[in-house]
Formats: structure tokens, C-alpha cells, sequence
């Protein structure tokens, strides 16, 4: 009985052994399996990252305004009358010379009627005052009259003379008045704008019609006193009107002498042809002049650019982890999408080219082989953070 004792505490003792064997491996695994082993690095593709490029940067100066039609016309009435008719609406094209309407000018003919009177008396008078100047000189010539008497009689004459002139210079005036009262077009062009009706009775200088030739176009904008040197009239300027999809090409047709007064900036016109009069006037229009740039800059893209509290900066790989340097940019090409790095980073540093976010300072970072299966930041993701293997 004591030996069977024996022999059964032993066997207990050694399965307690083993389990206790078993469950302190079990433990000592579970503890490698949980200790830590740090992140993987992330994973950059080719297209992810970039070197600073050098590339010339032309630069583009651009201004806006609405585009007007100098060659623009207002017909006015020359003299005091009833509008009989206007023949033309808005909207009508009228040739140079061409007759507009008609209007009562009784009043203006029976003064064209007076001065022609007055012309014809005043002639009259002049001959009178030529016969009896004849006169006097033969009479003083055989000292019948005094030198003074015949002294008086020159001045009457004069005066006569001078009164025919006078009446002479009034009677063109009001057949001029008389001529330039017919309402015909000064230009060719479209009929803006109506601004009688018939019937209505019309004042001296009077607006009747507006008469704009749209076949050549100008905008006029202004640029900062710092930018109107780089520009010189006659340059080309591309010119993008609000509605059309297609720049129009303009030149650069006159500078302003001086700033404008309380600003600093200075008007500059664009002179825009329009053959096929797809323009009007009244449009808004943007216009760009492009300089070419005189060497090449050290840029970098535009998306590879962040800008948190007022500075720049970007992501760069150095040894192996991420860094953030802060940069000093210069002159930007949205058309081309680069900026120009003045400082901050070295030319062959390797440089994040898109936005990632969640990135960390210090985190080991790696740019995958090309063509590499085991590269995981895409660039469709840019707006998020890379993953990691």
C-alpha cells in the first residue's frame, strides 16, 4: 500500500513538472511574439519623390479689364429741330456717309434765308461806298475836296468792306450748320444705341445715335509700377475673353506716361483685331504678356510645395528618414506647374513630389527600385499617407 503511495505522488509530481515545463514555454513565446521589432519603413515610388530640376521660367504679366472700341461714334444734332424719322435701329449696320433720318429744319433755312439778306445788303452798301470813293478821288485830284474828306471816305469804304466780309463769314456759317444738320453715318460700323425717337424735338449738339466699329478691339487694364518696365509696346499678349474657350492673340499698343493718381499702377492698352467680329465690346478679357527667361532656375513641382503657419516647406529622404526643411521660393509657372527654390534644400536632395499627409519627422522612409512589386505609396494617393509593407 505505502509503495503504490509512492509510485502515485511521483506520477503527479511529474505531470505537474511537465505542465508547468509546458506552460513556461507557452509564456516565453508569447513574450518574443510581443516585443517589439519598430515600424517599417515607408516605401516611396519612383514618381513619389524628385531631385530639383534646373529650367528656364518664363514669366508671365497679366491684366484685365473689359474690351472697348475706340473707333466709336456719337451722331449729334447740329441744330435745333423736330426729328421727322430714323431710319436705322440698334443693332443695324450703317457705311460711312450713309443717311441716317431726316429732321425739320425750318428754322435753321429761314436763317440761312436772313444771312443771305444780310449778305446782299451788305453788298450793296460796299458798291455804294466803292462809287463814292471813286468819286472823292477825282474830286480831290482836281482840289474840289480837302485830303480829310477824302481821308473819310477810304474809311467808309473799309468799314463797307469789312461789313460784306462780315455778313459773307455768317452766311457760310449757317449753310455749313445747314449741311452738317443732315443725320449721316461719320463711320461705318453697328449701331449701338438709340437715343431720340421721331417726333421728339431735339436740341443743339444733341445726342441721336452711337455708331461703334467693333472690326478692331482694345483692352485696357494697368500693371504695378514694379512690373511696367519688362514691357515695351508692341509686344505679343495672349488674350482670353470670358465665354470663348480659345485665347485670342493681341499686342501691346500703348503705356501709360505716369501712374495713375492714388495708385501704383499704370494703364496699358492691348490692341485686339477682330476680323470676324466674334468679339463685342463690354466683354471682360484677361490678357498675358510672357518674357522669356534670360537663364535657367533651380524649381521644383508645385505639389511638392506645403505651406503651414506662413512658410513653406517640403519633405525630403536624408539617410534614409523623413525631414522637413523649410524653403524660400521665387518666381511661379502655374502653365508648367513648377516654382522656383531660391534656399533650403541642396540641389540633389531627394525631395517629396507630391503631399502626403501624417507624415513624421524621423521616420525611416525608402525610395522602391523601379518597377518594384514591394512599393506601396501611390501617387493616385497624394492627399493621404503612404502605407507601409
Amino acid at each position: 500500500m505505502r509503495t503504490r503511495t509512492w509510485v502515485s505522488a511521483a506520477v503527479v509530481l511529474a505531470l505537474a513538472g511537465g505542465a508547468a515545463a509546458v506552460w513556461m514555454k507557452g509564456a516565453g513565446n508569447g513574450a518574443a511574439k510581443e516585443a517589439p521589432a519598430g515600424p517599417p519603413p515607408l516605401k516611396f515610388v519612383a514618381r513619389e519623390v524628385t531631385l530639383p530640376q534646373r529650367t528656364t521660367m518664363p514669366e508671365r504679366v497679366e491684366f484685365s479689364g473689359p474690351l472697348v472700341a475706340p473707333q466709336t461714334a456719337i451722331v449729334r444734332a447740329k441744330a435745333a429741330g423736330t426729328l421727322l424719322a430714323l431710319d436705322v435701329a440698334e443693332g443695324s449696320r450703317v457705311k460711312a456717309g450713309q443717311v441716317l433720318g431726316r429732321m425739320d429744319l425750318s428754322e435753321l433755312a429761314s436763317r440761312v434765308a436772313e444771312r443771305d439778306a444780310q449778305l446782299a445788303a451788305a453788298k450793296a452798301t460796299l458798291v455804294q461806298a466803292e462809287r463814292t470813293h471813286e468819286s472823292n478821288e477825282r474830286l480831290a485830284q482836281q482840289k474840289f475836296i480837302s485830303p480829310i474828306a477824302l481821308e473819310n471816305s477810304r474809311a467808309a469804304l473799309e468799314t463797307a468792306r469789312g461789313a460784306y466780309d462780315a455778313a459773307a463769314a455768317a452766311r457760310d456759317t449757317v449753310r455749313t450748320t445747314m449741311r452738317e444738320a443732315a443725320l449721316v453715318a461719320p463711320i461705318a460700323g453697328i449701331v449701338a444705341k438709340r437715343h431720340a425717337v421721331p417726333g421728339e424735338k431735339l436740341a443743339e449738339e444733341q445726342q441721336l445715335l452711337t455708331i461703334v466699329d467693333i472690326r478692331e478691339l482694345e483692352l485696357a487694364g494697368s500693371v504695378g509700377t514694379h512690373e511696367v518696365g519688362k514691357l515695351t509696346p508692341g509686344m505679343t499678349a495672349e488674350v482670353r475673353v470670358e465665354g470663348l474657350a480659345e485665347p485670342f492673340r493681341g499686342r501691346l499698343a500703348r503705356i501709360a506716361p505716369a501712374a495713375e493718381s492714388g495708385t501704383r499702377s499704370i494703364g496699358v492698352t492691348i490692341a485686339l483685331d477682330n476680323p470676324g467680329e466674334r468679339l463685342r465690346a463690354g466683354q471682360y478679357a484677361v490678357a498675358a504678356v510672357t518674357l522669356k527667361d534670360a537663364g535657367e532656375r533651380l524649381t521644383l513641382p508645385v505639389d511638392a510645395v506645403s505651406r503651414v503657419g506662413g512658410q513653406d516647406h517640403v519633405w525630403v529622404i536624408e539617410d534614409g528618414v523623413l525631414a522637413r526643411r523649410a524653403v524660400k521660393l521665387g518666381r511661379r509657372d502655374d502653365a508648367a506647374g513648377r516654382v522656383e527654390l531660391l534656399s533650403g534644400v541642396p540641389e540633389k536632395a531627394t525631395v517629396l513630389a507630391l503631399r502626403f499627409d501624417n507624415l513624421r519627422e524621423g521616420a525611416k522612409a525608402q525610395v522602391a527600385p523601379a518597377g518594384s512589386a514591394g512599393s506601396v505609396a501611390s501617387a493616385a494617393s497624394a492627399a493621404s499617407s503612404p502605407r507601409v509593407e
